[in-house]
């Protein structure tokens, strides 16, 4: 799964142009990277993590994940891994 950020607070991840960058970003994935970009600029998740977010094409799901901003470590994701496998089997994978 590829991740990407929203932010520009870290230099090595580029803010996504949605899930396929070709394609304009519809009004529900606008307003997903405004409130990513508004959870990050209050640091809700501390000064040294940040919240990103991802499509799994398997699970044909939104992930969002709470990762360390230093590390790259994933400290949070939401669904969890089990149930984006499980999202996954259901839609005939």
């Amino acid at each position: 799964m590829n991740v990407t950020s929203i932010t520009n607070t870290a230099p090595h991840v580029h803010a996504p142009a949605g899930p396929n960058p070709a394609v304009p970003p519809n009004e529900q994935q606008r307003s997903l990277i405004r409130a990513v970009a508004a959870v990050n600029a209050a640091d809700a998740f501390g000064p040294d993590n940040e919240v990103t977010y991802q499509v799994d094409r398997k699970a044909h799901q939104i992930v969002v994940r709470v990762v360390n901003r230093k590390s790259g470590q994933l400290v949070n994701q939401i669904p969890a891994e089990y149930l984006l496998r499980m999202a996954e089997k259901v839609n005939g994978g």
